[in-house]
This record gives C-alpha cells, structure tokens and sequence, in this order.
C-alpha cells in the first residue's frame, strides 16, 4: 500500500490526515510510464483525459513528490522537458502525450510557459539534496533564461508574452502586453538561479543572475506598482497600467519584489472580503472586479489551489505565517466539504473552487472546465500545504536542518520522513508531563522549534535514536 511507504501525518482533525493519505492514493492510481513513442524515458503523475505534458503543471506535482520518499520521483518530470530542449535554448510549455512533439497554438506561437525551472530545483536540492544535479542542469537552465531573455525581452527592460502563456485562464486581461505574472516569474526564476550559484559556489553565476533579478525587480517596482491603488499591475503596449486587479499580482510578493509597506497594503487586499479575502482564498480576481462571479466563471471568481499556494508562500516570505497557515486550513475544508457533499456520496477534487460556499467553479468560456481530480494543483494544498504550513515544518536536508514553527501547542506531526537516507519522526503530543515532544532520528540533524503564540524558540542537536523534549522546559 502506498501509504506506508510516503511519510505518514498526524494531526488533531482525521480528515485533514484521511485527505493527505488519499491524495498519494490517488497519486498511486494516476502514476504512468512514459512510452517509446512521446520519448518520455521515466514515470510520471498523469491526471483524467491528459492529453499533453504540461511545464506548468509539471513544475507544481513536482514541489508535492518531493515528499513521496523518493517513491515517486519528482525528478524525470522535470527531465523529460530539459531533453526536449533545441539549439537555441528554447523548452516548450506543453508536448504531446501521443509522440512527444511540441505544442504550438496560434495565442502562444512559441509555446513558452511560466519560467519556473530554478524555483522548482532549488526546492529539489533543499528536501533531497543532490548537489550534482544542480551543477548538471545549470547549463540547461542558462540556455533556457536566454533564450526567455532573446525572445521576449524589449527596450524597456521588461518581457512581452501572450496572455495565454500566463495560465490565467479566462481573467480578463485584453489589454494586456507586459504581464505582470510573468515578468515576476522570471524575477523568482532570476532570484533562485542566483541562489543556485551560492550553493554551488559559483560566484559569477551568482552574481549576473542577482544582476538581472534587480534590474527585474527595479522596472516591476518603477512601471507596474500603482502609488494610488497600492497595488502593481499589467502593462498596455504603450506601458500604461491595465488597473485590473487579479491574484498573479502575489508573484510579486513570492519574487520579494514590494519593500515591507507595499507588501502590507497588497496582504490588506487578502484580509478584505471585499476583495480576495473570500471565505476560501483566494479568487482569481477580487469581490470588488465586475469580472468576480459568485458562481466561480472559471479562473475569475474561482479559487485555483495553485493561485492559493503561491500567495500563501509569498505570505510567508513576508513573515506572515499565522495567517498563511489559517488561509491553507480555510482551502483545505472547501476541498474536503467538496469532496463529502453529503454522508451518503463521495465527491472529487476539482480544478477550482467557489469563492464563498461549498462546491466547484464552472463556466462555459473554458473548454473541459474544471478539470477532475488534477493532483498537479490538489497535491500542492493536501500534501505540500498540509507538511509545511498546516503542521508548519520547513526541512532542508543538505543543511541537516528542521524548523518547525507552530502558532500554538497541538497534537500533530509526522512520521518517516526521508530525509536522504536518515527516516525522522516528529511529534507533539499532550502527556502527564505537560506538553511533550518526541523525536527520532538515525542520523544527527539539527530541530528548531518556535512557537509563535508562546515567543519559544529553541535550536537544539537532535542525536540519532529516540529522544523526547518538554515544551515547559525551553
């Protein structure tokens, strides 16, 4: 069963455990090998009616496997699309299921996608740490920034793609000729190769990249910020500010592009239900837009769990981690009360939720709409969401490190977490004693814990074997 071979999660509400165990399930189900014919060599996570290999959704089922103890690999995903790469750096955005071709349509001519390869392997190198692979695709990812950078760039600094190439479905942005979204894709792209170049000691990597994550960050904060609207936007062709608000605008924030006072009037936005402060955050565009529909309309008034968790990490870039984690609660529950209708029937996961009650969005702009069970996106909250900010542990293996951070004292942890080849388990528990940490370890490794609603925080070496620490004491 695969359920006893990923990490197993302990936590105060069963349904929030019963939701995690079944998306590997599912995750099980929907695994596949790829064929001679579409010249994908490995395995990988396919969702109902797949018809292409998508980067986008690639990207994102890979920050969730990373946790599957290496029983599914996160690894061939990414691979598959950096041996598609051409002579000129070019890595498409979607490739055939059936023979592994490029696919081109007339809104994006050059099948480009969101830049995220440096963010997704910097997330790689952090939970399974394998610092050779980093030195192996660097070239790859080099050629693929240029060619991002020959293509698309313009005299101003900024990038120009099709609106279709944003994955922001049917928001609508008409006017659109510099999106926001993906110029702040490219800054976290910039940020994170940069960040590659420190791991691997590669001074000059590290610097030009920092170079052109601020030249970046410089034109994002001087053309698209708004000083009336406290907000930044898309751009027209002749740069002016497109002043329609929609959730791609947190990229920005997971970029660390906004100082602090900027970043608090976009967090006000997210607390507002007037605007994306929904009973389940966060909808594609605010309550206050004429595009917001109660009914979801697709990507407009629907709630994506991938918009969802990109604001919840850009909140915790900001330090924003109580209401970071209150948000992937509040998602969650809309995903389990979707899921459970009723006691009689069991539902599904869907591509989008409604904003304000229970149930899926729909619309007829969108061919297909929403899409069932697509683990890509569902994965991200019951599983990534679920380890790193519902439970609230942050690992990162090559370092021998793990925070964790806890608003208050609960019941909850986790058990059998690889990290490389040391298994841990992390619990907290109510005893006799008062509140009771246990750990387990084969290895050394060192355990910060912070509890925010308490101002305890505690670095200590954890030894290998079993050991145990009383909150009181810290």
């Amino acid at each position: 069963m695969i359920k006893d071979l990923v990490p197993f999660v302990h936590f105060y509400d069963q349904d929030f455990v019963d939701m995690y165990d079944r998306s590997w399930v599912w995750i099980d189900e929907l695994w596949k090998q790829g064929t001679e014919a579409n010249g994908f060599s490995g395995s990988y996570l396919s969702y109902p009616d797949q018809t292409t290999f998508n980067q986008y959704l690639s990207c994102f089922s890979a920050l969730f496997l990373v946790y599957s103890n290496q029983n599914n690999s996160p690894f061939s995903v990414m691979d598959f699309f950096y041996q598609k790469q051409e002579e000129n750096g070019a890595i498409r955005g979607e490739y055939s299921i059936e023979d592994g071709s490029p696919v081109f349509t007339a809104s994006n001519p050059e099948g480009i996608s969101p830049p995220l390869f440096a963010y997704v392997e910097y997330g790689f190198y952090h939970k399974i740490g394998n610092k050779k692979r980093l030195k192996d695709i660097v070239p790859i990812l080099e050629k693929y920034f240029s060619w991002v950078q020959t293509t698309f760039q313009k005299p101003n600094g900024l990038y120009s793609v099709p609106v279709s190439a944003c994955e922001s479905g049917n928001i609508p942005r008409d006017r659109v000729y510099y999106p926001l979204d993906f110029n702040a894709q490219l800054a976290v792209n910039a940020l994170y190769m940069s960040a590659i170049g420190d791991i691997l000691n590669d001074k000059e990597l590290s610097f030009r990249y920092k170079r052109l994550y601020f030249s970046l960050k410089t034109r994002i904060n001087s053309l698209m910020w708004d000083p009336e609207k406290n907000f930044y936007f898309d751009l027209d062709i002749k740069g002016n500010r497109v002043t329609n608000k929609f959730i791609g605008a947190y990229w920005a924030m997971l970029a660390e592009i906004p100082n602090d006072e900027r970043a608090a009037y976009m967090i006000e936005y997210l607390h507002d239900p007037k605007e994306f402060g929904t009973d389940n955050p966060f909808p594609g565009v605010p309550a206050s837009s004429p595009a917001f529909s109660e009914k979801g309309n697709g990507h407009c008034g629907g709630v994506l769990s991938v918009n969802t968790f990109i604001v919840i990490k850009a909140l915790e870039k900001f330090q924003q981690f109580v209401f970071a984690r209150e948000c992937a609660i509040r998602h969650m529950y809309y995903l389990l009360d979707t899921l459970h209708p009723d006691a009689e029937t069991i539902g599904d996961v869907w591509e989008a939720y409604l904003p304000n009650k229970e149930g899926y969005s729909t619309t007829k702009e969108i061919p297909g709409f929403p899409r069932r069970r697509l683990m890509p996106f569902a994965g991200l909250v019951t599983i990534t969401l679920m380890i790193e900010n519902i439970i609230g542990l942050d690992i990162s293996l090559p370092r021998k490190t793990v925070n964790w951070v806890m608003p208050s004292l609960e019941a909850m942890g986790i058990e059998n977490l690889s990290l490389k080849r040391n298994m841990i388990t992390i619990l907290s528990n109510k005893t006799e004693r008062g509140w009771e940490i246990r750990l387990e370890s084969e290895k050394l490794y060192y355990f910060t814990i912070e509890i925010l609603g308490e101002n305890k925080k505690k670095t200590l070496p954890i030894p290998s074997g079993k050991c145990s620490m009383l909150i009181d004491k810290l």
